[in-house]
């Protein structure tokens, strides 16, 4: 017998061929990372069934240290599944596998290639594991589920934690189950497809393998329609890797030697060690009696006949609820998951409270969270409050000269350094979940077990493993590794409670020493409950902090403290009777109320109360189509539409892709190639189908999204039909004299290149992607009355011509934003308006690229200018960096136009993994908050729902 034995990320399987290749015999089972005792078992069974002799291989990537320590054969799964596929599959062009942490695609046509998932898990069985956590569902559940959708929504793919940034919100939100299951599948399928097949096209018989395409036929037909192809779904395709392990299997065993070996296995302590949370019980106690003294009075709910105060914390995860009364005990409180919606959670526990006691008198209530705004307009709820106001709210119970807060929840980290009472200044994780509590619970999860009992193994671990402060995905990695090489179980769950501190301290703090914390901190939240995390926080502070017995309730309390100091008169909470008669309606539907049309989440509460969610302004629910609004971005947008129309030209078409630095260059290179009487054809503002459209051929997963975008609408001219497209590349801009250099970040400058490199289909076009030079006027007449001649019957009188007017009209746009600018000040200033300067480059008035966050914050009431609008009179500016990038020398002049106006503040837009917009993003904040302004930033790029922004 040939046995191949698979050992992945999370699962073990086994598969054994006769000789004449015929599978008789196959397991599959989740190994909870106990590699070596599953192992054994598979061995014994394989014994009790074959005999004492067999042919075996192992595979997978937790299989290699065991299986070159125990001296078994190990064949590298990617070979073992083109030796199956090869052996049982006839004309297989193109195999998706998908595993519980891994990720490949092999192409086998004209050769084998192979693409694998680096660091990052998303797009995995890991992955789709995650999201049903969050609603509360199996994977299963969400497969049939996904089967009911109506609507796919934008959810990023790259990572859990960005896919969760945009999942939550929708929960929250009230969107259906049923359309957020089919949209991670999309999301599966566009990580696949954007970051692994990295340009090369997928087509011809594709072939399905692994786990999660196995178990999930909605995941399979998102393939097929993404793809727009029929994949093949094979016998057997759980066990590929495996398969061809026995295929490949050579060498024969006797079972019992086997299982010796394999039981002695046992790696050198390879990785690096710290010292034990507690070194016996006896440290234990005086820990939790110590934490055991800050404690809350209570009280009793039930025939309570005072006033009582209501306080709600609809959180990423959770759902708390408290009642307290005039003195601020507690009465009440409950802590529960949000279950993927947090209406009918509410709903319940407001049930129960007026069930213990039907004569509450609740004469004032507050709600704080993710789920504010749909609670509020659900139960009646009298106040929104900020989540920062109402955990410091409730710190000053048990610490009133606290300096230092930190709440680490589910999904957010929360600090907040205290000064003369007040707030000083906050610290968030923007994009990372690494320090939460979901970081703990995902692994113990993964391991069989529940949040709890996981952290209580590494309370008393003798050599807990160091694993760094890293992310998620890196620490799957990190993890595994300290498997082979031996470590325990209580080891590493130890190791992860330190990971998670140096995370939040390190990562989101960004701390340079733990002194600059303070010495009077309290700590909240509910993955403060766990003991282990708490001792690893003051071990690293090598502080005593105070951790209240309600962490995971100070969100909630801090809001019924605040809605007692605001109380009114009578509160507009829910009765009882109104709480039975409750109905809660959702539906989905396009605004239409402009050119967005926004995917509306309409929740109505008893038939009359309504709350509207995906809205980009406040157009579908004040329902005002026509407001005027202060906002440049708008102005650009109608300005650049305008040279997006298009008139016959003898000498043809000519298209030019609408994006990057193109955008602010449309004025110049429409009027240069319509005064050289051609059609100019450009793509459309972005959106979804524009990006789907190229993503295929995107080599890069981590370029920004603005380049990615490019793929699509150079791909929209191809299929358009225009046989000749414009997309120069371009080193400097237009010198404007704020900066030491005039450069084009180097993506900008360069990306037609790797379009050309990336996209077959431009090899079908006249494809016009030379270098030029907008910088040197005379020279580029020349320039580019030769790289025209090559392609078109053009004279240099013609080109240069047409470069006056492109010119010209250049110079006019600009001076035409310029004074709506100074209009939207004057105007602003006139009606008191705060101001915000929205920063960034020319193509964040795409609103695909943008989100509408532009039109946001004109319904939060503010007027908005963009950093090109007001710098005409800008110039020589000092800065403490080299200022040589065009775009982030604009920002720096916009910051010191504003440094000291009272009404103005800025808001910059970045992009993740810019090494330039980190440099003016740290020069912008030093200038501004130099001068005691308010600077803030939003990584926009993967940002698919502005929940969390706003």
């Amino acid at each position: 017998m040939r046995v191949g034995i698979d050992v992945g990320s999370t699962t073990i399987k086994c598969v054994v061929i006769d000789e004449k290749d015929n599978i008789i015999y196959s397991s599959y089972d989740r190994h909870f990372s106990q590699i070596v005792s599953k192992t054994v078992e598979i061995l014994k069974l394989l014994k009790e069934k074959f005999g004492d002799n067999i042919e075996l291989s192992i595979s997978g990537s937790a299989g290699m240290g065991m299986a070159n320590k125990s001296g078994i054969p190990f064949v590298q799964e990617v070979y073992a599944t083109r030796i199956a596929a090869n052996k049982y599959i006839d004309n297989a062009d193109v195999v998706i596998e998908l595993g519980g942490e891994d990720a490949k695609i092999l192409f086998l046509t004209n050769g084998v290639e192979v693409r694998m998932n680096g660091s990052c898990a998303g797009g995995t069985g890991a992955f789709i594991d995650q999201m049903s956590m969050l609603l509360n569902i199996t994977p299963v559940e969400m497969n049939e589920l996904a089967k009911k959708h109506e609507k796919i929504y934008s959810i990023a793919s790259r990572c859990g934690v960005f896919a969760k940034s945009d999942i939550q919100p929708l929960i929250n939100q009230g969107a259906s189950k049923e359309d957020i299951s089919a949209s991670i599948f999309y999301a599966v399928v566009n990580q696949t497809i954007a970051g692994l097949a990295q340009g090369r096209e997928i087509k011809g018989n594709v072939i399905y393998l692994g786990g999660p395409l196995t178990f999930l036929s909605e995941l399979r037909n998102s393939f097929d329609k993404t793809l727009n192809l029929e994949g093949i779904f094979p016998e057997n395709s759980l066990y590929y890797v495996a398969i061809g392990a026995a295929l490949g299997s050579e060498e024969t065993f006797n079972i019992d030697e086997l299982i010796s070996k394999v039981e002695n296995y046992k790696c050198d302590d390879v990785f690096s060690i710290m010292k034990p949370l507690f070194k016996n019980k006896k440290e234990y106690r005086a820990f939790t009696d110590r934490h055991n003294k800050a404690s809350i009075p209570r009280g009793k709910l039930e025939g309570y006949n005072g006033k009582a105060y209501l306080g709600i914390d609809a959180g990423s995860t959770t759902v708390k609820t408290v009642v307290i009364d005039e003195e601020g005990k507690l009465l009440f409180s409950k802590y529960q998951s949000n279950s993927g919606n947090p209406v009918p959670i509410i709903k319940e526990c407001l049930e129960e409270i007026y069930e213990i006691n039907p004569k509450i008198n609740i004469v004032s209530s507050a709600c704080t969270g993710y789920g504010e705004e749909i609670i509020k307009n659900a139960f009646g709820v009298d106040f929104g409050i900020v989540e920062t106001i109402a955990h410091f709210t409730a710190a000053k119970r048990f610490m009133p000269n606290v300096d230092f807060i930190i709440d680490i929840g589910g999904q957010d980290i929360k600090c907040f350094k205290i000064r003369d009472g007040a707030i000083d200044d906050i610290f968030l994780n923007e994009a990372c979940s690494s320090g939460c509590g979901s970081f703990i619970q995902t692994f113990a999860n993964s391991w069989g077990y529940n949040v709890e009992d996981f952290s209580k193994l590494g309370l008393f671990a003798d050599k807990p493993v160091d694993l760094g402060s890293r992310c998620t995905v890196f620490m799957n990695s990190s993890i595994k590794q300290a498997q082979k090489d031996g470590a325990s179980i209580e080891n590493i769950s130890a190791g992860l409670s330190s990971s998670v501190v140096k995370n939040a301290l390190y990562k989101v703090i960004r701390a340079a020493s733990v002194e600059e914390l303070g010495k009077n901190i309290v700590v909240q939240g509910g993955t403060f409950y766990n003991d282990a995390v708490l001792r690893a926080f003051e071990q690293e502070l090598n502080l005593d902090v105070v951790r209240p017995d309600i962490a995971g309730l100070m969100g909630a309390y801090g809001s019924a403290l605040y809605s007692m100091k605001k109380a009114k008169d009578s509160s507009s909470i829910i009765t009882l009777k109104e709480l039975k008669d409750f109905k809660h309606d959702v539906k989905t539907v396009n605004c239409g109320l402009c050119g967005n049309n926004c995917k509306l989440t309409v929740n109505t509460f008893n038939g009359k109360n309504k709350f509207i969610a995906g809205n980009k302004c406040e157009r579908p629910i004040r329902n005002k189509k026509d407001e005027e609004e202060l906002n440049v971005y708008e102005y650009k947008r109608n300005l650049i539409s305008e040279y997006m129309k298009s008139e016959k030209g003898s000498r043809g078409q000519i298209g030019i892709p609408l994006g990057t630095n193109l955008y602010e260059l449309l004025p110049f290179w429409h009027t240069f190639f319509s005064k050289l009487d051609f059609e100019v054809v450009v793509s459309p503002f972005s959106n979804r189908d524009i990006y789907l459209l190229g993503q295929n051929t995107i080599p890069s997963d981590t370029v920004c999204f603005p380049a990615k975008l490019m793929h699509g609408h150079v791909k929209y001219l191809v299929d358009k039909g225009i046989k000749n497209i414009f997309y120069p590349c371009m080193t400097y801009t237009i010198d404007e004299h704020k900066s030491d250099n005039h450069y084009n970040c180097p993506v900008i400058a360069y990306y037609s290149e790797i379009i050309a490199g990336n996209m077959p289909e431009v090899g079908d076009v006249n494809y016009i992607y030379d270098y030029v030079g907008l910088h040197r006027e005379k020279d580029f007449k020349k320039k580019m009355y030769e790289i025209l001649k090559k392609s078109f019957d053009v004279t240099l009188k013609e080109v240069k011509n047409a470069a006056d007017a492109a010119y010209k009209e250049y110079r006019e746009y600009r001076k035409k934003i310029s004074d709506y600018g100074k209009e939207i000040l004057e105007k602003a200033n006139k009606q008191e308006k705060e101001i915000i300067v929205l920063a960034g480059r020319p193509y964040h008035i795409d609103p695909e690229i943008n989100h509408g966050i532009d039109k946001l914050l004109c319904s939060l009431g503010v007027a908005v200018v963009s950093e090109d609008s007001i710098i005409d009179e800008i110039s020589d500016i000092e800065t403490s960096v080299l200022n040589q990038w065009t775009y982030p020398a604009r920002i720096y002049a916009a910051a010191n136009a504003i440094k000291d106006k009272d009404n103005i503040n800025l808001v910059q837009l970045v992009s993740f993994g810019c090494g330039i917009d980190a440099i003016s993003t740290d020069e912008s904040r030093r200038i501004l908050q130099k001068s005691g302004k308010i600077y803030t930033q939003i990584k926009i790029d993967e940002i698919t729902n502005l929940g969390a922004v706003k």
